[in-house]
């Protein structure tokens, strides 16, 4: 949709809203904002809403379909620069949703132009989201000139007491600067309501009477000014502006609304019937110009605040004469006059603020001098320039309407961080439960290999010591029966190399994380240790697959030697054989270790404890078979795991290193 026009008061706002539009915001940012909207809302003018007095607006024919064409053109009478345009709407009360604005147009356009020239400057659309609202419509554009300016409505809003589809409008406002210059400008519009043309007449629509009293919530209240009028006596009220100035308009605000329910006074107190504006720039008069005048005969010609325009005139006296004064209407008729403030403007700018009034009556009471008439406040406290006013009224709508919405956001911001905060309770505690027993399971293992340790220590202790014991026994007894001193050089050499062997099994085997230290490799010590072992015997020693075996780990290769150990020291000791036979076999996903003798077998076929226990270190499967004639073959089969062969490539990694 393209639009010209744009909220001048609201720009900051949609700024600041935009950002949650395009992406989330946090809770900081959202309590930041609802604070600002707070603090904003608090400085801003209020609704408060008129009652008693003035036109209440236009209203065009009814319809049966929203989708009808109403126009409203105002004629300014003349090219004036203009930059800002007002719809205020006409106000009902609606007994569910309290004040709600009456039959505003839900699609219209605003336009602007001259004789030779026509401006689009603004086009609205349901998507707008205009309605619902209480507030002014405030419209600003860049200066355009413009003679005339005209509203075009084709989807229409049902009016609320008989649902028919209609236009209404309470003020339509049409700002140069400060100046409203389409006051009592002539309005021509596209039909009527005749039924009650009277009360909602096109007129009203520039009679500058808006629906809201004048409530700028800052600065301090101040009571009105009546005083009542001495019977013959022509009621004069004359301001000093000290120096002459060029005054354009006049401003005056009513007296304040009574504050008992039901008013203890009409809403036009003090209202004269007739009353002359005149200037002059000499005090007493002789030089007086008549600048406007005022007519209250019907309280459709009263509200809050009238204000007349006119040709701007240089005075430094302005003189309000009663020609025809208010009459009370209960018992005996009296004369009075009472305004709540008397504005003078020139160049939009209230000249006559804190300036003096002097009158030819009494005041009736000291709160309510002539010194009320221009201090600036009304009972609400100040007293805004229109434009500022409406503007401020515009902005509270916009506030009103994106608090909620903060709100909501960052309420839904609470719960989800409640609701996180819960789930970080429960995950904490699953944590501490997960913590203790991950210690105690962590416990519970290393006692678990503390006994494998020490199971693994005494075993390999005792494989260890007795192999180089039984070692040490067998060169004892070959060098009793040595002939030569070379040959018994040689076995006590070897002896000596036993010994310190055995001295390094036994520092070793106390530190399993050393164990490599005293392997050098699983091929050569079991050749070593079948020389030194089974001296006396005729042993084969076959080898298939070196290079797989030589990637075991360190410790599977020590238990595999010490097994073999094991094997080499149950023949020597207890098959009486002459024989052995050892086939070693390795393929990278298994090993198989055979170790066959031609002793007089073992008893039952059952494999020794020693081996028993060596096998089931090494997780592996051990078999026996045996007979008197054959010997014993002793199988072992160890099955390798990725993890093993990973661990082994990167301990040769290390020692190639």
């Amino acid at each position: 949709m393209h639009r010209l026009s744009s909220f001048l008061p609201l720009l900051s706002i949609l700024a600041l809203v935009q950002p949650s539009m395009g992406e989330e915001r946090n809770t900081a940012q959202l309590e930041q904002r609802l604070l600002a909207i707070d603090t904003e809302l608090e400085q801003l003018a209020q609704y408060s809403l008129r009652s008693g007095i003035g036109a209440i607006g236009f209203r065009s024919s009814p319809h049966l379909e929203p989708n009808n064409l109403e126009t409203i053109q105002i004629d300014l009478g003349g090219e004036y620069p203009i930059d800002q345009i007002v719809l205020s709407p006409a106000v009902y009360r609606n007994v569910i949703s309290d004040f709600q604005a009456d039959a505003f147009p839900l699609e219209f356009k605003i336009l602007a132009g001259t004789n030779d020239t026509s401006y689009t400057i603004g086009s609205y659309t349901a998507e707008d989201g205009l309605l619902p609202r209480l507030a002014p419509l405030v419209v600003s554009f860049p200066h355009t000139v413009a003679s005339w300016v005209r509203i075009e409505a084709n989807l229409l809003t049902p009016r609320s007491f008989d649902g028919k589809y209609s236009l209404e409008l309470s003020e339509i406002l049409v700002f140069s600067g400060q100046e409203n210059i389409a006051l009592h400008k002539p309005v021509t519009v596209s039909s009527i309501f005749h039924s009650d043309g009277t009360v909602r007449h096109k007129q009203y629509l520039v009679d500058g009477f808006l629906p809201y009293l004048m409530n700028g919530a800052s600065g301090e209240p101040s009571v009105s000014f009546a005083a009542p009028i001495p019977p013959s006596t022509i009621a004069t009220l004359t301001i000093d502006l000290e120096s002459s100035q060029d005054i354009s308009s006049i401003h005056l605000h009513a007296t304040d609304q009574s504050d008992t329910v039901p008013q203890g006074y009409s809403g036009s107190f003090g209202l004269p019937k007739l009353l002359k504006i005149e200037g002059a720039n000499q005090a007493d008069f002789s030089d007086v110009e008549q600048l406007s005048e005022l007519s209250c005969n019907s309280p459709f010609e009263a509200g809050p605040i009238m204000i007349k325009n006119f040709a701007a005139t240089p005075c430094r006296y302005v003189r309000l004469r009663v020609v025809s004064p208010y009459l009370t209407e209960i018992g005996e008729p009296k004369a009075w006059v009472g305004f709540a403030e008397i504005e003078l403007y020139s160049n939009g700018k209230n000249v006559a603020l804190h300036k003096n009034v002097t009158a030819n009556i009494i005041e009736n009471s000291s709160n309510r001098s002539f010194s009320n008439l221009t201090d600036g406040n009304n009972l609400y406290g100040q007293i805004l320039p229109i434009r500022d006013w409406l503007e401020q009224l515009a902005n509270r709508h916009e506030l009103e309407h994106e608090r909620p919405r903060v709100a909501t956001e960052l309420n839904l911001l609470y719960v989800q961080q409640k609701n996180l905060l819960r789930r970080l309770g429960w995950l904490s505690a699953f944590l501490v439960v997960a913590i203790g027993f991950t210690i105690l399971i962590g416990r519970m293992i290393r006692m678990r290999q503390m006994v494998r340790i020490k199971t693994r220590f005494a075993a390999d202790l005792h494989d260890e010591l007795g192999a180089n014991l039984h070692s040490i026994g067998l060169l004892s007894d070959i060098g009793e029966e040595a002939e030569t001193s070379k040959e018994w050089k040689m076995i006590s050499q070897r002896i000596r190399e036993i010994t310190e062997r055995t001295g390094t099994a036994i520092r070793h085997c106390t530190n399993m994380l050393e164990a490599d230290k005293m392997f050098v490799g699983l091929v050569a010590d079991m050749q070593r240790a079948a020389e030194r072992i089974s001296t006396n015997l005729e042993h084969t020693f076959d080898i298939e697959g070196e290079e797989h075996l030589n990637r075991l780990t360190t410790r599977i290769g020590i238990d595999l030697f010490l097994f073999y150990k094991e094997c080499l020291i149950n023949i020597c000791r207890h098959s009486g054989a002459t024989k052995v036979c050892t086939v070693l076999k390795g393929n990278g996903k298994e090993v198989n270790l055979t170790i066959i003798d031609n002793g007089h077998g073992l008893p039952n076929t059952v494999v020794p404890k020693s081996l028993k226990r060596r096998a089931k270190l090494l997780r592996a499967k051990v078999t026996v078979e045996s007979s008197h004639t054959a010997g014993t073959s002793v199988h072992l089969k160890l099955q390798l795991s990725r993890f093993s062969l990973k661990k082994n490539l990167e301990f040769l990694k290390r020692t190639n290193e």
